[in-house]
């Protein structure tokens, strides 16, 4: 007979993410050379347009290979686009300066602060709306985040904590459990979202430890994914959402509509359906946020409409995303 404990010893051990991370593709040319692609290398930027390469290697995987119009490899690799600058386009696109409240702390909305987390990421999008947001100056999770949680606990008008960055999943678990103790101080947040990629592109970080320490926090937990291609769906992703929904989160995801990766109806439908039957929601449809280094995948408001409707004609409505742009100053994001 096996018993529990014996089976436990039985099983291989989990992948530790942070080699993963450590083990994550820097280098133009070596992830040319793993999608077979090396002829595209001289027509690349010098320095990477000035924000580095960073793709995880299982993410790096679901790429077509020989294959330069991949969805996924355009969201990751450097393009001298890039480099031009761009009437309108900024490098602080959706004013999260004039929004700070406290270090690390954006309070924007009613009801909601923002902690930046961590600068880290463990795959830098090219669109990334912060590719330009001094990091080193902002980070709520410094001296284990005694100031930015006084900052929302001496607003009462607070009930929902947003994590964001950067990754907050880049951070270490032991750094999160600080956190949740601080937060059990703080009566009137209620509710904690986190927002990641990292279940998408790095889906190992969803480990033992972190899934114990989600599922004892004693207030409601959103997380909010960020996947804009069916493509990046895959059986480890699974996993980590059913971890996630096991712990007692609440998952949604929200997109960014990109020139050339998801400017079509199929595209966006087959998302929907695909993060639907890994236990996802649809939440927002992001028009471009106009950062400098990303106006080569805005699309128009007239075609982002128009997908939109489309996507009404085919799917139920709890499958199509609410259309959005995040502008500076506003009350709530903007409906389109």
């Amino acid at each position: 007979m096996i018993t529990a404990s014996h089976a436990a010893r039985l099983s291989p051990p989990e992948p530790d993410w942070r080699t993963l991370w450590r083990e994550a593709i820097t280098d133009t040319r070596e992830l040319l050379a793993m999608v077979g692609l090396e002829q595209l290398a001289d027509t690349l930027p010098a320095d990477d347009a000035g924000f580095p390469l960073r793709v995880p290697r299982g993410f790096a995987g679901r790429m077509r290979k020989a294959d330069a119009r991949d969805p996924l490899l355009l969201q990751v690799l450097p393009q001298l686009a890039e480099t031009r600058p761009m009437p309108g386009f900024s490098t602080d696109a959706v004013g999260d300066m004039a929004a700070r409240s406290a270090k690390g702390v954006l309070h924007k909305y009613q009801g909601r602060a923002l902690l930046i987390a961590s600068g880290s990421c463990a795959v830098n999008c090219r669109y990334c709306f912060r590719r330009h947001f001094p990091y080193g100056e902002e980070m709520a999770a410094a001296g284990q985040w005694h100031q930015a949680l006084e900052n929302v606990r001496q607003d009462a008008s607070i009930s929902e904590l947003i994590l964001s960055g950067g990754d907050p999943l880049a951070l270490a678990t032991g750094k999160l459990e600080e956190l949740g103790r601080g937060l059990a101080g703080i009566p009137h947040v209620t509710r904690l979202r986190i927002h990641t990629r990292l279940p998408v592109v790095l889906p190992e970080r969803i480990d033992t430890p972190f899934v114990e320490w989600l599922r004892a926090l004693p207030i409601q937990k959103v997380v909010v994914l960020h996947a804009n291609h069916a493509n990046e769906f895959d059986a480890p992703v699974d996993e980590a959402c059913a971890r996630l929904r096991e712990a007692g989160a609440t998952l949604l995801n929200q997109a960014v509509l990109l020139k050339g990766i998801n400017d079509d109806a199929d595209t966006l439908i087959r998302l929907s359906e695909r993060m639907f039957a890994a236990g996802v929601l649809p939440y927002y449809l992001h028009q471009l946020d106009r950062v400098q280094g990303a106006a080569h995948f805005e699309v128009s408001d007239t075609q982002a409409r128009a997908l939109i409707e489309c996507m009404r004609g085919h799917l139920p409505g709890y499958l199509v995303p609410k259309l959005v742009r995040e502008v500076g100053g506003d009350p709530s994001k903007r409906p389109l």
